[in-house]
């Protein structure tokens, strides 16, 4: 049999390099492929955004069955300020999506630490912790609205077998939104576990394996090599935990249509309400414009703090 030509070249060989311009080619046809797709997904986000813009300098009225538009300027934006409902919305919001999302976390990392330990059954594990996230939200009011029933629910009917009083836990302003967020953080802690699994699944061993030599306990490895490690992952999960907890609306439709009062009053509902209930769907657009501002900063502003720490 002949010898095998080597599979590297000779030190001191000539290695010849390919063409300039096969490589202004290689990212001509490239950036040529994926221009369709670009333009088309310009199109469907940078049209809907423009008309949501000018729609929120106008004032919409409906004459024989067609829009009349009339330019206000910035009133509508200017009305914001004084629109009690929208800052009530604000505030629940912003303490639904934050603290709901820290719990989910918190509760995820926890369950993949301890499913990536398992060695035998993990599959069941992970079946039986992402059924929540599989049920329709339709179906995930009815049941928690069934629950939080006051005369026969099974939470006032557990709370009775500890000698506690029946509460309205969606009727009463101080329970109602803590409710809501316990469903919530029922629903999605399972899309954060997941996330985390394979996060923590992808971890490099051998880092592991060397800190236990070095006789690092199980405490020492999770504070000085799981957490850093996984910090990304975890930032990852929060930024998108968060754009999703920003736009809730079924569960508060579902359960509470935003009361009692204010006290479940969130940003996507007040939306609704003044687009499709009160018919304002100039001052709806500038609301709705002044969210997207908003998470739009969050996002840059967590990615950039993310960036950081993972330099």
């Amino acid at each position: 049999m002949g010898r095998a030509a080597p599979l590297t070249p000779p030190v001191g060989a000539v290695v010849p390099r390919r063409p300039a311009g096969g490589l202004r080619g290689d990212r001509l046809w490239r950036n040529l492929t994926l221009a369709p797709a670009l333009l088309l997904f310009g199109l469907l986000t940078l049209v809907p955004m423009a008309s949501l813009l000018a729609l929120s300098f106008n004032s919409v009225a409906w004459s024989a069955g067609k829009s009349v538009w009339t330019f206000v300027g910035l009133a509508n934006f200017a009305a914001l300020a004084a629109d009690t409902l929208f800052r009530a919305s604000i505030w629940n919001t912003a303490v639904f999506a934050g603290l709901g999302v820290v719990i989910q976390i918190v509760i995820g990392f926890v369950l993949a630490l301890l499913v990536s330990s398992v060695v035998h059954g993990r599959t069941a594990y992970r079946a039986v912790f992402l059924l929540p996230i599989l049920i329709p939200g339709i179906v995930i009011g009815a049941i928690w609205k069934l629950m939080y029933g006051f005369d026969f629910g099974v939470i006032n009917l557990l709370t009775g077998v500890v000698g506690l009083e029946p509460r309205d836990w969606l009727g009463e302003a101080s329970l109602a939104l803590g409710s809501i967020i316990a469903v919530d953080v029922w629903h999605w802690t399972p899309f954060c576990f997941l996330l985390l699994l394979a996060g923590i699944e992808s971890l490099p061993q051998d880092v592991f394996e060397a800190a236990r030599i070095d006789g690092a306990s199980g405490w020492q490895s999770l504070a000085h090599i799981t957490l850093p490690l996984m910090a990304p992952v975890i930032a990852f999960t929060f930024i998108f935990r968060m754009i999703l907890a920003f736009k809730v609306f079924d569960e508060i439709y579902l359960l509470t249509g935003g009361g009692p009062g204010t006290a479940t009053e969130v940003l996507s509902f007040t939306i609704y309400r003044r687009f499709f209930i009160e018919d304002r769907p100039g001052y709806g657009a500038a609301m709705s414009f002044v969210a997207f501002v908003a998470i739009t900063v969050m996002i840059l502003l967590a990615g950039r703090l993310g960036r950081r720490r993972r330099e």
